[in-house]
Parts: C-alpha cells; sequence; structure tokens
C-alpha cells in the first residue's frame, strides 16, 4: 500500500509539474501558432512518466534503506543522521546566494536542477564521512563507554528485538530464558498476540480459558519485572490469522520471531526471517536420555499399539512404555530402552522396570534349578 501511494504521488508530481510548466518554456516554442493545449497535454504525459520512473527507482532506494536501518547499530544510524542534516545544511546555504541571481529564458530552469543536485551530493557526502568518522566522534564525546569502543571495532553486535508468539507466552518458559540472559534485546508482543489470548481467557472450554489467562498473567509479571523492555506493537496488520500478522511484523521490524509452533517456524524459515524454535532450543539444551537410565514416571494415557502407555518428562519429551496400559494414573519405575528423533520432537520408549527384574529374577531361579536337578539325577540313578 505504501509503495503504491509512493508511486502515485511521484506521477502526480510529475504531471502537475508538466501541466503548470508551459509558461516556463522560452517564447521561441511558445507561439500564436503553438498549440498550447496539446503542448499541456504532452509535458504532462511526460511528467507522468519521468514521474513513474522516478518512483520505481525511490521505491528501490527505499527498500534498501529500510533494509540498512533494520541492521545498523544505534549508533551509527544516528551519526549517519546528523551528517545527512550537516551536508543539507551546507548545500542550502551555498544554494542560497545562486537562486537569488536572476536568470533570463530558459536557464531559470538550471535553479531547480542545481539545487536537486547540490542537495543529494551534499546529502551523500555528509553521510558517508559521518559513517567514516561518526564512531570516532561519539568515543571522543563519552571515551569510558566500553560498549562505544567495541561496537566501533565490530566485536560487539546489537542484539535484535524478540517477537513473541502466543505459544511460548502460554508455554511460560520464556520468563526462564529472560531471567538467565539467554535473550537480548527488546521484547515486542504484538496486539493481535494480546487479543487472541483475551479470546482465549473469555472461552467456555476449561483448558483453552486457563491457557489464556496463564498468557495473560505471564504478561503482566514480565511488564512488572522488565517494564520498558517489554513493548507492545498496537500496528495492525492484514492477514487471516494470527500467524499471518507476526510473520508481517517480524519482516518489517527485522526481529526474531520466538515461537514453539514447529510449522510457522518452518513458514518463517522459507520467508528467510529470523527465527527461534523454543523446541529446537529446548532439545538442544536438556540432557540426552540414554538406554539403560531408569527414572520414575507416571503413566498418564494409553499408547497407539495394544498394552502401551504414555508418560511425559518434566520436558514435555514422551515416552512409550510397554506393557503399561493397565496403570493409567500411577507412577512407576521404567527403564529407558531407546529414543527415537523426529522433526517434531522426541520419543523416547521404556519398559517397566519390576517385569524386567522378574524376567532376569526367573532367569537367576532357572540357572540355580538345573545343577540341583543335576545333582539329584545321579542320586536317583544311584
Amino acid at each position: 500500500m505504501v509503495d503504491l501511494l509512493i508511486l502515485l504521488l511521484f506521477v502526480g508530481s510529475g504531471g502537475a509539474a508538466g501541466w503548470m510548466g508551459v509558461h516556463l518554456l522560452p517564447a521561441e516554442l511558445v507561439n500564436p501558432s503553438t498549440d498550447a493545449e496539446r503542448l499541456r497535454f504532452i509535458l504532462t504525459g511526460s511528467g507522468g512518466g519521468i514521474g513513474l520512473l522516478a518512483g520505481f527507482v525511490f521505491k528501490r532506494l527505499r527498500l534498501r534503506l529500510m533494509q540498512q536501518v533494520r541492521t545498523m547499530p544505534t549508533d551509527l544510524l544516528v551519526s549517519r543522521a546528523v551528517g545527512l542534516i550537516l551536508g543539507l545544511l551546507v548545500a542550502n546555504l551555498l544554494l542560497l546566494p545562486v537562486l537569488l541571481l536572476p536568470f533570463s529564458g530558459g536557464v531559470v530552469l538550471l535553479k531547480p536542477l542545481l539545487a536537486v543536485v547540490s542537495n543529494v551530493f551534499f546529502g551523500i557526502l555528509g553521510s558517508n564521512l559521518a559513517e567514516v568518522h561518526g564512531r570516532t566522534l561519539l568515543r571522543l564525546l563519552n571515551p569510558a563507554s566500553t560498549e562505544a569502543l567495541l561496537v566501533a571495532d565490530g566485536v560487539l553486535t546489537p542484539a535484535t528485538a524478540k517477537i513473541l508468539d502466543t505459544s511460548v507466552i502460554i508455554d511460560g518458559r520464556i520468563r526462564g530464558m529472560l531471567a538467565c540472559g539467554l535473550l537480548e534485546g527488546q521484547v515486542i508482543v504484538a496486539e493481535s498476540v494480546i487479543s487472541e489470548m483475551q479470546q482465549l481467557s473469555d472461552s467456555t472450554n476449561v483448558e483453552k480459558r486457563a491457557k489464556g489467562r496463564r498468557g495473560l498473567k505471564l504478561l503482566k509479571d514480565l511488564r512488572e519485572t522488565y517494564g520498558r523492555r517489554l513493548v507492545i506493537n498496537s500496528t495492525r496488520y492484514d492477514g487471516t490469522g494470527t500467524d499471518d500478522r507476526l510473520l508481517q511484523l517480524a519482516e518489517d521490524t527485522g526481529g526474531t520471531l520466538v515461537t514453539a509452533d514447529f510449522n510457522l517456524a518452518q513458514v518463517a524459515t522459507v520467508k528467510e526471517l529470523k527465527v527461534m524454535n523454543l523446541s529446537e532450543l529446548v532439545m538442544a539444551l536438556r540432557p540426552e536420555v540414554q538406554p539403560g537410565d531408569e527414572f520414575s514416571l507416571k503413566i498418564v494415557r494409553e499408547g497407539k499399539e495394544e498394552s502401551q502407555g504414555v508418560g511425559y518428562l518434566d520436558d514435555g519429551t514422551m515416552v512409550v512404555v510397554n506393557d503399561a496400559k493397565q496403570l493409567i494414573g500411577q507412577r512407576k519405575p521404567v527403564v529407558v530402552t531407546g529414543a527415537l528423533q523426529t522433526p517434531t520432537g522426541r520419543m523416547v520408549f521404556a519398559r517397566l522396570e519390576n517385569k524386567a527384574n522378574v524376567k532376569s529374577s526367573s532367569r537367576v531361579k532357572g540357572q540355580n534349578k538345573s545343577p540341583r536337578d543335576g545333582e539329584r539325577k545321579p542320586e536317583s540313578s544311584r
């Protein structure tokens, strides 16, 4: 929408300049035999075409500038802005006596051309000089700032903003990640995410209502703890759902989308956006469960296969236990037999520890019984 408005503005400006610029033409070109109306329409069309080309050039420059601004350090951005302002000031001070000089005929058209060229030249010159020497000036103003030195040397890079998804907020582990310093920079929560959690908290479903209230309470605690670091983005984006709006927000701000939704993370990766999948992060940080490990597990539901029971570790990893279908609701010791890594998570397989002990004890009894029988056989033969 913004690009369309820019193109319309440039086309309208070019057309208006052609429409009103007929009287600026030299007298040799405009005489009583000249069709002024036809010439006016020709100049209007030519001005609109030139404005359209200028609009496309400005659109590309705007996209490149926005991309640079998103990834540019704050001190460099400020120094370049100051350099641009100083360059434009110098250009207009130099142009002032030139514009006051009287020109006759077609030479008067050189005034606006000279003004545009000089402003562009001195503006770019001031911005480039500030980019080279601006950080040195900041270091002179604040020489004791270690951060300024590290940024100037390229050692320290600015942290990107973290955009929270609804699933991450409801999950609750984002609080610990912020507390331990794992997430840096501003924390952005979109207005659409808050609206979605409010709808969940007003739902008639008990589970959805609990999730929504838990997410809103977490945001309230984060606001009290981190203050202005938590930013509520009220920009309204067009989209069919919260995920589409979050992707547009991540694209516009250049921030990192933090989510626990596998599909949303894949879509963000396809669109070449920065994304942090909380599930992958937890999988990378948690200790590996090795075959033979023993622990106590609560069987919460039955599995897909017969006689299987399913439980979950503290981090949400699903554990499939053989011969545990009849033990739903009970906590039993289990032994890990294997694990399977899938794109959506990790699955652990286990068996009941008491059954393993029963089998081993029966084996031992069988081994102890055979020598006695062997000893008895010779007695019977005797």
